[in-house]
């Protein structure tokens, strides 16, 4: 997939691992909650279960929000809009673990019972402060 998104927004994505924000929305309630991801080329995978999953299963239009901050002052925002796909292969779902997990400094076997979602970014926002 060719990136809509600029190499310096990939940068910042792809700088260190920082928790993203992930919201969903079925029957105009949303839900958000945190999730690790992994950004590459206008795809960010997710390893995620519970309400967020039953959610993307039944609206894949989601929003993702990253921010940096230092000592409480944001250095920069990201927000992705983008469309989940759930994807229920396991060798998919293990080489997508194999990015995530050692990037959040887990073992490869921490939450099993996750499952994997892309997100193809359909648009992006972005700040520096």
């Amino acid at each position: 997939m060719t990136s809509s998104v600029s190499p310096e927004i990939e940068r910042l994505l792809t700088s260190e691992p920082l928790m993203a924000h992930l919201a969903t929305s079925v029957d105009d309630r949303p839900h958000v909650a945190p999730v690790w991801y992994h950004y590459d080329d206008g795809v960010v995978e997710v390893l995620t279960t519970g309400q967020k999953l039953q959610n993307i299963r039944q609206n894949p239009k989601v929003a993702l929000s990253i921010q940096k901050d230092e000592s409480g002052q944001a250095q920069w925002r990201v927000t992705l809009l983008g469309t989940a796909t759930v994807v229920d292969d396991e060798e998919a779902t293990h080489e997508a673990v194999s990015r995530i997990n050692p990037k959040y400094g887990v073992d490869l076997d921490a939450w099993s019972d996750n499952v994997l979602v892309r997100i193809d970014v359909g648009s992006v926002t972005a700040n520096t402060y």
